[in-house]
């Protein structure tokens, strides 16, 4: 492990450690992930750097790192800050009721800080509520004949259509529509040119249903896994 990971590790899972030089501690980790969440949340995460948070906090840039090492860092501090943590194991709930709250409460965490599809891509360290929200999709999927790796893939494939949709959301801005901007970008062609492309002519004439891809998609998810699962089992 690189000593980048070695400091996230250290920085997410604790216990944190204090500054060793200077003197009494005037900041806190929580503190300076909250400024980077604020700058985020209004500037997108590309305006987050350590002089900026460090500026809101009405510290000195140098002061900051006796906290937080580098970006990489303070980015993972406001990942673990914002992803709050996963919907409760409801046992009023079966397992597709629990993925189903578990995918619309991922897509909330999305639509509230949309930056947190740019801080969550590749190989990185994962902080303890990230690695609750794949432990509540394999606890939720435990017993119903899936292999362990079927139902971290199970949360693979839920995250995945979540992150997808919300892209598009943030493609079409807080008060647009996913489906709407889609038409837009090429909804004039097909209708100039209905005879070469009728199915999708008469898909996009038809109101019924739109912007219900989050559900649709969700909803097949979910029906394919029902279908393996009464197989594994042999029920009905």
């Amino acid at each position: 492990m690189s000593e980048a990971a070695n400091d996230t590790v250290r920085l997410l899972w604790g216990p944190a450690a204090r500054p060793t030089r200077g003197p009494k501690p005037a900041l806190s980790l929580e503190r300076i992930a909250a400024a980077g969440v604020e700058i985020a949340d209004a500037e997108g995460l590309g305006a987050v750097s350590m002089q900026k948070v460090a500026g809101l906090l009405d510290f000195t840039k140098m002061s900051l790192y006796r906290y937080v090492p580098g970006k990489a860092e303070l980015v993972a501090l406001m990942v673990e800050a914002s992803v709050g943590a996963p919907p409760q194991d409801r046992g009023a709930l079966d397992w597709r009721g629990q993925l189903t709250a578990w995918s619309h409460q991922l897509a909330e965490s999305f639509a509230r800080h949309p930056w947190l599809l740019d801080a969550t891509v590749g190989p990185r360290v994962l902080g303890p509520k990230e690695l609750s929200w794949l432990e509540r999709v394999v606890a939720a999927l435990d017993g119903h004949g899936l292999t362990g790796p079927e139902r971290m893939d199970a949360a693979v494939l839920l995250a995945g259509h979540v992150r997808g949709i919300a892209e598009h959301s943030r493609a079409a801005g807080p008060d647009g529509s996913p489906e709407a901007e889609l038409l837009t970008a090429f909804g004039l062609m097909v209708h100039r040119h209905a005879d070469r492309y009728p199915a999708l002519a008469a898909a996009m004439a038809d109101e019924g249903g739109r912007d219900q891809a989050l559900d649709f998609g969700l909803e097949r998810i979910l029906d394919g896994l029902a279908a393996l699962i009464d197989r594994r089992t042999g029920t009905a």
